[in-house]
């Protein structure tokens, strides 16, 4: 506890590093040479970096257990390096990066995402025949299929995208030998085959065929869905990901490289540089007001009062980032009052309800006692509560904004990224602070709507899916704690099917660890290792049904006390989630704050016996 009082900054935050793949250090690498900006010493250190993570087999990887490597993210690295002007094709490096990317497929096995990098830089052809009706940006919010019916991560990422590849813009890199994508067969869509596929692009031929004075209403449009969502620090929505799209496509709309809103965005982008164990790092998008929020109620978990400075202290910050302002979320909830938090400190109008739970946890017990956070905390409650999904569940950002056609586009990672679904992990999250904070139980509607939708989604073998963990024990953590807080007894079938499942993937040294590849074929895949997050949820999980003294429990808790004497693989592995099979995050906050979390719950049920 005292490192954590020490690392807190003077306005309450914490600051961890989020760090993700390589996927924002080389579109920055390479959006620098777009821009030809002077960032040299920024660029140069980028590069150190690729270099000392290339693998023996030329390839790059997501996560330390993949086998050979992973084609998008190598395709990813080579371009920065080839653009950076730092390396030629004839360097060792870059050869043995070329047999790796054709050995695996080549260029048109890469995600889409890595196309689109690759062909706003002339390195790989737009589809020819394909035109995406701009029209579609007219359509009013409530039609079954606008974007409104789509996630918030798929909006502000596809905009720019669309705009890219309707005007086949690239930007041209001269004297630069990039004569090996000259090999790349210009291949988008997914089982292009399929007879969804060609339905879907036949539909999309008609809608192109519309006056064209909706079409240049529809490019109008689709730039104010950019421009109107620009945050404070100049970014797109918060993510750096979204902001390069958005600069090329600026670009394609006729903006001039040094228009002050791409300055802006560069600058915003620049503000997420953090420098990690592994070198110098582009965050997608920091996570001050998470680690904040989740620091402060696992420190009072673990006993500090909500009267210490360090915790007014984080209580202080976290009121001031409760957000007061009607973003996208606000199109299908009009009725409903701002009063969520976001991810991070750049983010004023992009709440989440992960965040807005964990920043309640944090605040309710002070709330008790002072009248303005009292205030605080009903206003973020009442928000939570009103953007519970039809379905009974919660999703991530929005309410209702999972059309179900979106998962089924022709496109890698649809049903992840293109739907903003109910998931177990966020509904369990809610369960359990509507249960153990706010005393509701099955006798509310809303309650019972959502335990029927978890326990209908959990799999066969007791688990849970979590969509923004890794992965199975991330879910299965979340459903069971949120079950448990809302009076489900620990007797329940679902449940005890739960814990006998946590149980017997229980590593020999008491920890518990799941592989990133859980994630890309939706089913458990054990780690060789234990990691110190992971164990903590498993933990965390069967305290409420097992209690201390349970074997499985005192062997788990071993395994926390001792995690300092991991190995490094085991303490870096990535278990946060952002995109299956394309972006996981290690939390540098994760080892410390769910350790503390679940000891923490321990110790409190050691002394009531």
């Amino acid at each position: 506890m005292s490192q954590l009082e020490e690392s807190q900054m003077e306005d309450g935050k914490w600051l961890y590093h989020f760090e993700g793949p390589l996927l924002t250090d080389s579109f920055f690498i390479v959006t620098v040479r777009a821009l030809q900006m002077n960032e040299e010493q920024l660029v140069s250190r980028l590069i150190k970096k690729l270099e000392k993570q290339q693998q023996k087999n030329g390839g790059w990887k997501l996560h330390s257990d993949e086998r050979e490597g992973n084609l998008s993210v190598t395709i990813q690295a080579y371009t920065a390096l080839l653009l950076s002007g730092k390396y030629s094709r004839e360097e060792p490096i870059m050869r043995k990066a070329e047999a790796f990317i054709k050995e695996n497929g080549g260029l048109s096995k890469a995600h889409f995402m890595t196309k689109m990098l690759l062909a706003v830089n002339g390195l790989y052809s737009y589809p020819t025949l394909f035109y995406f009706p701009m029209t579609y940006f007219l359509l009013p919010a409530q039609f079954p299929f606008s974007m409104y019916k789509s996630s918030s991560y798929a909006r502000v990422h596809l905009t720019p995208m669309i705009i890219c590849l309707n005007k086949k813009f690239s930007v041209v890199h001269d004297d630069l030998d990039t004569s090996f994508f000259d090999e790349a067969e210009g291949n988008w869509f997914r089982d292009e085959r399929n007879e969804w596929t060609k339905y879907i692009l036949e539909e999309t031929k008609k809608w192109a065929l519309t006056p064209l004075h909706l079409h240049k209403e529809g490019y109008k449009a689709a730039e104010r869905v950019m421009l109107n969502r620009i945050e404070k620090n100049g970014t797109l929505f918060s993510y750096a990901s979204a902001s390069f799209y958005m600069i090329y496509a600026l670009m394609a709309l006729g903006y001039e490289r040094n228009a002050s809103v791409i300055v802006n965005a560069m600058k915003g982008i620049k503000s997420y540089v953090t420098e990690t164990e592994r070198g110098l790092h582009v965050q997608n998008s920091p996570s001050e007001v998470w680690d904040t929020a989740l620091l402060s109620y696992a420190l009072q978990e673990a006993g500090m009062s909500d009267e210490h400075p360090v915790i007014v202290k984080a209580n202080s910050y976290l009121l001031k980032k409760q957000q007061h302002l009607h973003g996208d979320w606000a199109v299908n909830a009009p009725e409903v009052k701002a009063g969520g938090w976001g991810f991070s400190d750049s983010n004023h109008f992009i709440p989440d309800h992960d965040d807005t739970s964990a920043a309640l946890r944090a605040l309710k017990r002070q709330s008790v006692k002072e009248r303005h956070v009292k205030k605080s905390v009903d206003r973020g409650k009442n928000y939570l509560l009103a953007m519970q999904n039809a379905d009974g569940g919660w999703g991530a950002f929005e309410k209702n904004a999972y059309h179900p056609l979106f998962a089924y586009l022709p496109i890698e990672n649809a049903s992840d990224a293109l739907v903003d679904d109910s998931s177990a992990d966020l509904t369990g999250r809610v369960l359990e602070y509507l249960g153990n904070y706010e005393h509701y139980d099955m006798n509310s509607p809303i309650i019972k709507k959502a335990v029927d939708w978890l326990l209908d989604h959990q799999e066969d073998n007791g688990s849970w899916y979590g969509k923004w963990g890794v992965c199975y024990i991330y879910g299965t953590w979340a459903a069971v704690t949120g079950l448990r807080a809302v009076g489900i007894k620990k007797d329940h079938p679902s449940i005890l099917k739960a814990i006998r499942w946590l149980e017997k993937i229980q590593h020999n040294n008491g920890g518990w660890g799941e592989s990133c590849h859980s994630a890309t074929i939706k089913r458990f895949v054990k780690l060789p290792f234990s990691t110190p997050s992971q164990t903590a949820w498993a933990l965390d999980a069967l305290l409420t049904v097992r209690g201390p003294n349970a074997l499985s429990v005192n062997q788990a808790v071993q395994y926390l006390l001792n995690v300092e004497e991991s190995d490094v693989q085991s303490l870096n592995y990535p278990t946060g989630l952002g995109l299956a099979g394309g972006y996981y995050i290690h939390y540098e906050s994760y080892n410390i704050l769910y350790p503390l979390l679940a000891l923490g719950h321990f110790t409190a049920l050691h002394s009531k016996k």
